[in-house]
């Protein structure tokens, strides 16, 4: 490559032999996916792909910028894979993702060493970003937010689980949220090309794949006119090699029977459901703009635990937004305390610059929503002591997932998420395949992850779960 430089004040073309690209991934498992299809892009013009950033002619950070602790993270990697330039063998750093989307004229003003800035909507265009920077400086491509998903692209970021996105964008503007400014509007992919994408992770050896969009349960109603989740679910359970479907981000509003029908019949989706409710209280919920209430989640709910009586669900929360009273706090806990969750995650409300709640008065201080937090995951620690403690003596099949140790193994139930949920450890004096399925007895609890025993072949159950 030819790269332009200032000597003496005069411009000079030198020659760069460029071909190691490194991609460090910050934030989501959507994030992860667009990386993916960048790393696939540059395979296919030639580009190899390295894990060593010192061996890296050029460093992607795809970065996160939907709450301000992730903003944080993602300067501080930015200004680490830097050192990379100053010092090693990198030419050229380039921002990816929401962030670099969201704020690209600042990080080009106070982050000097950066040379690309690719929007969340302009991934396709990196190669031609690289190409450009051949004869000019500092490119950016943003703007384009709304643009259709990159069909027909290898994968190459899965082993025996994938990602597999099936819809961009969000219409719903949540209060709280930045999302619809970084990433568009809601935009639904073709069933025929989600299937045709899972059957090509089966195909390479994948037994998992785990369904992400911004909300998954609105899925279709652009492109169809309908809700299709029902559908897509029926076509991805005819796939042979893939042997679990997981359901993430399903939005409570829109969430109908046909959906809860095709989760309890259809035996490869697993009766797992990540399900973000934010909050309980109505006056919270209509402040944050959600379309749903109180009433509602609890019919969901009492439903979800009545058709399918194995269902693990998740939820998420957010503390402290702005007019959260104590009172609202205290219900809030009342009423995890009563439905108790199978498993839970909890946020503290960040401020975020271009969102309607940015404004609202009766901001909560840190410290008060801190310990709101605090208190809702002691709570949740114990109900999920509870619930593992009647656990133990039961079966269940395990995904392997690493050897942590000699004869030491952790492994995953339908019950767990990869990198969000608990894991099941277990010994072995011989050797297990990763990615594996095996039947195993729980011996022991902790709060969140549980201890188990494998159970030979002669003596299964018929009762595994």
């Amino acid at each position: 490559m030819i790269r332009k430089i200032l000597i003496q004040n005069k411009e000079v073309f030198i020659v760069v032999n460029i071909e190691n690209i490194a991609v460090v991934t910050l934030g989501c498992s959507k994030n992860e996916i667009d990386s993916d299809l960048m790393t696939s892009i540059l395979i296919d013009n030639n580009y190899s792909i390295t894990k060593e950033l010192d061996k890296a002619d050029i460093i992607i950070i795809n970065t996160c910028g939907f709450i301000n602790e992730a903003k944080k993270e993602s300067i501080e990697i930015i200004w680490e894979m830097c050192k990379y330039k100053e010092y090693g063998n990198c030419k050229y750093i380039i921002l990816a993702g929401c962030l670099a989307e969201r704020y690209w004229k600042e990080l080009l003003d106070e982050i000097p060493y950066v040379d690309g800035i690719v929007g969340t909507g302009n991934i396709k265009e990196i190669v031609n970003l690289i190409e450009e920077l051949k004869t000019k400086n500092r490119i950016v491509k943003v703007g384009n937010i709304n643009n259709e998903y990159i069909e027909k692209v290898e994968r190459t970021n899965y082993n025996h689980t994938a990602y597999i996105k099936i819809s961009e964008g969000c219409n719903n503007y949540c209060s709280y949220c930045i999302i619809p400014k970084l990433r568009g509007k809601y935009r639904s992919r073709k069933v025929e090309d989600i299937v045709s994408e899972a059957k090509s992770l089966a195909n390479k050896g994948v037994k998992e794949i785990i369904i992400i969009a911004q909300n998954t349960t609105d899925y279709g109603i652009d492109l169809y006119g309908e809700y299709k989740l029902p559908y897509l679910l029926k076509e991805l359970n005819k796939i042979e090699k893939i042997e679990w479907i997981r359901l993430l981000y399903m939005y409570p509003d829109n969430f109908n029977d046909e959906l809860i029908k095709a989760i309890k019949e259809n035996e490869k989706v697993v009766k797992y459901l990540d399900i973000p409710i934010q909050h309980i209280s109505d006056k919270v919920l209509k402040r944050m703009n959600r379309k749903t209430n109180k009433q509602d989640i609890t019919k969901l709910i009492q439903k979800l635990r009545f058709e399918i009586p194995d269902i693990v669900i998740r939820t998420t929360i957010i503390v402290g937004f702005p007019g959260e009273t104590a009172e609202d706090f205290n219900e809030l806990y009342d009423y995890i305390n009563k439905i108790k969750f199978d498993r839970l995650g909890v946020f503290t409300y960040s401020r975020e610059e271009g969102t309607t709640a940015y404004n609202f008065e009766n901001q909560i201080d840190e410290d008060t929503k801190n310990q709101r937090k605090d208190k809702l995951m002691k709570l949740q620690k114990s109900i999920s002591l509870d619930f593992n403690r009647k656990k133990v003596g039961k079966t269940y099949k395990v995904l392997i997932e690493e050897e942590v140790d000699d004869g030491v193994y952790i492994g995953r139930t339908y019950m767990d998420s990869p990198e969000i949920d608990g894991l099941v450890y277990f010994n072995s004096s011989d050797k297990v395949d990763i990615g594996s399925f095996i039947n195993i007895k729980i011996v022991d609890y902790l709060e969140y992850d549980l201890m188990g025993a494998i159970i030979n072949e002669s003596s299964q159950q018929d009762n595994t779960i």
